[in-house]
């Protein structure tokens, strides 16, 4: 098992929240990590993929909470959303820190039937497939705060054993993924979307007809880093634009797509609206794009994306547990002037990230981040251009070259 950088975190809020939910995509280690909790602290474990648990909480959630004594573990409570209530009516009668740990592997916060969030009750959680650093179980340390605001002339320390970087986009996170090869690897990805499909599509949503799903999710794998244009989607796809954005909001609930919104602070200025939309694991999306070692041998439009996605995915792993409260966003102009990413902290300090797949990186390749420092002058921290190159290169006041090796 590879040591999780939420941990932390995990522990802290087990100590003053009454209900913690761990939230993420099937096979991110949600349930290890939770059974592992389970066993040091004492607490019994539930799963709804239990047919007997399963049933039992979906005829009576009201008598099933209430049944439960001492700190639970309940695994894959999306699977029955009415336990909220029920939830949240017991926390209610005795309000004990700890009392219950969830797992979800559909977002839960975005689904209609939970009447009630348990605000103030509830800290959520996400996890990730395994970060970078993580892969190669360096220690807890965040990258990203140390990108935005930590001191640059100090990088983290970097594992000699670290694959390369086409190595790391084709694997992805996911951690029986990453373990396997070539038609071995594919074959997990085609069974894990099945499965998630056959199962969770099915219970949220109740869709029968899933053929139109696979081929959307194969587009946005495709398009993965791109502006999202519903209107061209629906013609490329042929779908009404009321089916696909159900189909859409169904995929980000169960974490298979993630939704970047463009930046709106300053309304009064021209900036373009659209979000951005990633595949959020770099294997799955080369995976579901027919992306092979051979088509990502020399730089395409098609390993630029896939390197953005890698550097998005490496930013929410690291925001899942940062200190500074980071949101995230993209900035884009409709005279052109663009940053891929862009980090704002609770004080309304900026951070832009560029990403670059070359070697070497000039001036012309800040010229987004000089026109967001130029233009956001008293909320502007730094800017970053991540790069494929080996060295920290300051270009000016508050502008880097970083190596993309940062991440581990």
């Amino acid at each position: 098992m590879h040591p999780r950088h939420v941990q932390k975190k995990l522990t802290e809020a087990l100590q003053d929240t009454p209900v913690v939910l761990l939230n993420g995509a099937r096979q991110t280690g949600k349930s290890t990590l939770a059974k592992q909790h389970a066993k040091q602290d004492g607490m019994r474990y539930y799963t709804l993929d239990d047919a007997t648990t399963l049933a039992a909480a979906r005829q009576d959630p009201a008598g099933f909470i209430a049944g439960l004594t001492g700190p639970v573990v309940i695994d894959e409570v999306q699977r029955v959303p009415e336990l909220f209530l029920a939830i949240k009516a017991a926390v209610d009668q005795h309000r004990t820190p700890g009392r219950f740990l969830l797992t979800g592997s559909a977002n839960v916060l975005m689904l209609p039937t939970v009447a009630d969030s348990l605000a103030g009750r509830m800290e959520v959680i996400e996890l990730w497939p395994l970060s970078c650093a993580e892969m190669i179980d360096e220690p807890h340390f965040n990258r990203l705060d140390w990108l935005c605001q930590g001191d640059l002339n100090q990088p983290p320390a970097l594992s000699s054993s670290s694959p390369s970087l086409l190595a790391k986009l084709l694997a992805g996170g996911f951690p029986e993924a990453a373990q396997r090869q070539g038609q071995r690897r594919a074959a997990w990805f085609d069974n894990y979307i099945s499965a998630i499909l056959q199962r969770d599509v099915r219970d949220l949503a109740r869709i029968e007809q899933l053929t139109e799903l696979p081929h959307m999710l194969a587009l946005m794998a495709v398009r993965t880093g791109s502006l999202l244009n519903f209107s061209e989607v629906s013609r490329s796809l042929g779908l009404p634009q009321t089916t696909l954005k159900r189909y859409f909001a169904l995929l980000e609930t169960l974490f298979l797509l993630r939704r970047v919104p463009a930046w709106d602070r300053n309304a009064g200025k021209r900036l373009v609206k659209s979000p951005k939309v990633f595949v959020p694991d770099t294997g799955l999306a080369a995976h579901l794009a027919g992306l092979s070692d051979a088509r990502l041998a020399a730089p395409t439009p098609a390993w630029g994306h896939l390197l953005e996605t890698h550097v998005l995915t490496e930013l929410i792993k690291h925001q899942a547990f940062s200190a500074l409260g980071l949101t995230l966003w993209h900035y884009r102009t409709s005279t052109g002037s663009e940053v891929d990413f862009l980090m704002e902290d609770r004080a309304g300090r900026l951070t832009g990230v560029e990403v670059k797949a070359s070697h070497t990186v000039g001036a012309g390749d800040f010229k987004g981040l000089r026109h967001l420092q130029e233009t956001e002058s008293d909320r502007f921290d730094r800017g970053v251009v991540l790069y494929a190159g080996d060295q920290i290169v300051p270009f000016a006041a508050n502008l880097y070259a970083v190596p993309l090796s940062i991440w581990g």
